[in-house]
């Protein structure tokens, strides 16, 4: 029941999701030049032979499967893979990052005139959906089209597990079109299996299998020239409120730690200016990275309002906050830090990648602080004890090797899906 009156609204809703698209282009939230792809009309012809079809919500799930579709490529040659997102950033990283033969499309809205368009116009052998995003029709369309199909890393958060469980008659027989479900925590599994999935195993984050970020090395010498011999710590993927509390932990520190600079990477890059006009309204001089500005001597703090270049930052500060933890969004990645050999510090809201921090902080491979206090007091205790801050790193990275190897348990799970859809047998 639930299904028909949500395929019935999505499909009277036409003009009006048509309006939504429109207002979201005009605020830089959609792509003008790809903007038919949201309605099912492909940009490009359907590669010829097997075609596998990953689909992830945007920038963080995107990234955390290139392993996996570089290692599937690698081992069928005449294999192609498509990717859907729902994103322009996540759109441009792909752009940058995907191997040849796959290749990017964003998703289409979930209508079903415009689903069906696009699984037409693709006709993928095999789809395998990237952690915790439900579209009731497309996965509707999988199923009725009997497409072989997986949900891999997923996540099902707690109140998340809250909200489906009202409706148990509609997302059980979504979950049902996957015929394998591997999760990132056992308590994950457990709520997806209390939720109607079949055949759910978990078998860890995939994150931790994933290639560390690149870095341009031009750009590398540049901003290795320029910060010098200065302490340096780092806030990745910050978000409103938390900027100004890495303000406040410079004001409290620079005092003590002579020549200190702040560099901050903003979540979403387009916040760029605002926590430029916020650092200055707080007597901090910044650079910004998206002017081309580089940080002399006489900035405080950098702003690298840039996609894609975390990796360029996270090989020159050696203490690390993960942003997105200060404020209750949940968190962003801490591998990656890790996997750099950086002192990883977090706040209480970790909620994204609970079972992630919980290894970590097993392994005394990392510090969760309570508030900017606790930062200001990590931040400088890790910049004055290089032995303790190489310890924390160490720590953190061979926590981050130890877990490498979850994509080749994730590719033996998935060999039943793979012979499905006629991609059994390696050349």
């Amino acid at each position: 029941m639930l299904q028909t009156i949500y395929r019935g609204l999505t499909e009277i809703g036409g003009p009006a999701i048509r309006l939504y698209l429109a207002r979201r282009r005009a605020a830089g939230k959609e792509d003008p030049v790809r903007r038919l792809e949201r309605l099912g009309l492909a940009s490009c012809p359907r590669p010829s032979g097997r075609l596998v079809w990953f689909h992830a919500a945007s920038v963080g799930e995107s990234l955390s499967v290139l392993i996996l579709i570089n290692r599937l490529i690698d081992r069928y040659p005449d294999l192609s893979v498509l990717i859907t997102t729902g994103t322009v950033t996540s759109a441009e990283l792909m752009a940058k990052r995907l191997p040849p033969r796959a290749l990017h499309h964003y998703v289409p809205v979930d209508r079903m005139p415009w689903v069906r368009r696009f699984l037409d116009h693709w006709q993928p052998d095999m789809a395998l959906w990237i952690e915790s995003e439900i579209w009731p029709n497309l996965l509707h369309e999988i199923g009725r089209r009997k497409i072989p199909s997986a949900l891999v890393n997923a996540r099902m958060s707690a109140g998340s597990f809250r909200k489906w469980s009202r409706v148990p008659g509609f997302i059980g027989p979504l979950l049902k079109v996957f015929s394998l479900c591997l999760t990132q925590t056992e308590t994950e599994a457990e709520r997806l299996r209390r939720l109607g999935a079949t055949d759910v195993r978990c078998l860890g984050n995939l994150k931790f299998s994933a290639e560390p970020l690149p870095a341009d090395d031009r750009a590398l010498a540049e901003m290795r020239e320029a910060f010098g011999n200065r302490p340096v710590w780092l806030l990745a993927s910050s978000h409103p409120g938390e900027e100004a509390i890495a303000a406040d932990v410079h004001a409290e520190l620079r005092s003590v730690l002579p020549g200190l600079l702040t560099v901050i990477v903003p979540r979403h890059p387009e916040r760029g200016g605002e926590v430029m006009d916020m650092l200055g309204g707080r007597g901090l001089k910044a650079a910004l990275r998206s002017a081309h500005q580089v940080p002399g001597m006489d900035h405080e703090a950098y702003v690298a309002d840039t996609m894609g270049e975390l990796g360029l930052f996270f090989r020159l500060a050696p203490v690390v906050c993960v942003g997105g933890s200060l404020t209750p969004i949940g968190g962003h990645n801490p591998v990656e830090p890790a996997q750099f050999g950086c002192a990883v510090i977090y706040g209480p809201h970790m909620t994204n990648f609970s079972e992630v921090a919980a290894q970590l902080e097993a392994g005394s491979a990392a510090l969760r602080i309570a508030d900017g206090t606790g930062l200001k007091q990590a931040v400088g205790r890790l910049l004055t004890d290089g032995a303790e801050r190489s310890r924390l790193g160490t720590a953190a990275r061979e926590v981050a090797e130890r877990n490498r190897r979850v994509v080749d348990a994730v590719l033996d799970a998935l060999a039943p899906t793979l012979a499905d859809a006629g991609i059994a047998t390696s050349p």
